[in-house]
């Protein structure tokens, strides 16, 4: 199957797919799973780390030998403010200006700030950064950020770890239709490789998924299904899927049918 490359930020991809690195049963684990999804973007919180993994210096050098690019995040930042200053924290840390702008509102849903989101957004592509980030499906929010110079927009699919799936397919339909030059990555909310090949079936450049591959009950295996998904998915797009249809239509033609069926 092809693997099309992709551009991000300047930056030219084979994989389609971002894993984030949380919550793995082990560094190993981890490490096995990235290499098996073929993963060439790894996001990571300064604010997460897991002392019980080996947290810190080591945490990073594990991930720095697996060869991907750092999408560093701001993720459990509740502020405009308070992800800008995570960011430039991150950006002296890991040398790269990609950040994933991540500024949640509501602590049970963890839906994120759309106001604070875009905010922050205006400020840190102004200060050079290429940010990625994380909404909702809502396309006026979507067209905010792009207009702030985003460089990709990350719409949920569902609330973060619910692995629910799309929950409003439409609504991620319309940002592809009206925002059809923009970089969209749909990001939470996925909970299985069939989801992931459904948004890339509508077009989304790719996918960013962490607790889907490392709660799985192995996620080795996991990691390798969703890599497959979404190059399926984004093959299937690309061969432009056959329209729906409200009535059924046989597929072999009555035209030329043998005598014994003819009046």
């Amino acid at each position: 199957m092809p693997n099309e490359t992709w551009s991000v930020a300047g930056t030219d991809l084979g994989s389609r797919l971002m894993l984030g690195t949380a919550q793995y049963p082990s560094l190993q684990c981890l490490a096995d799973a990235v290499r098996a999804s073929g993963t060439q973007v790894l996001t990571v919180g300064l604010r997460r780390l897991q002392p019980e993994h080996g947290g810190g210096n080591s945490f990073w050098q594990r991930i720095s030998a697996l060869g991907c690019r750092v999408l560093p995040n701001t993720a459990g930042c509740h502020s405009a403010q308070e992800a800008i200053t995570l960011a430039q924290m991150a950006r002296e840390i890991f040398g790269t200006a990609w950040i994933k702008l991540e500024v949640i509102g509501d602590d049970y849903t963890l839906q994120p700030d759309t106001f604070a989101t875009i905010d922050a957004a205006n400020q840190l592509a102004r200060d050079g950064f290429a940010v990625f980030a994380y909404t909702t499906d809502d396309l006026v929010v979507a067209q905010r950020l792009r207009d702030a110079g985003c460089a990709a927009i990350m719409p949920w699919a569902a609330p973060i770890g619910t692995g629910r799936g799309p929950m409003n397919p439409q609504a991620l339909t319309t940002l592809r239709e009206r925002l059809p030059d923009a970089v969209l990555v749909v990001d939470a909310g996925l909970g299985r490789p069939s989801h992931a090949a459904q948004v890339m079936e509508l077009g989304y450049d790719a996918v960013l998924l962490n607790t889907a591959v490392a709660r799985a009950g192995d996620p080795v295996r996991m990691a390798e299904a969703f890599g497959l998904a979404v190059r399926a998915g984004r093959a299937a797009y690309a061969a432009t899927p056959m329209t729906e249809r409200q009535s059924a239509q046989a597929s072999t033609p009555t035209v030329g049918m043998p005598f014994w069926h003819q009046t």
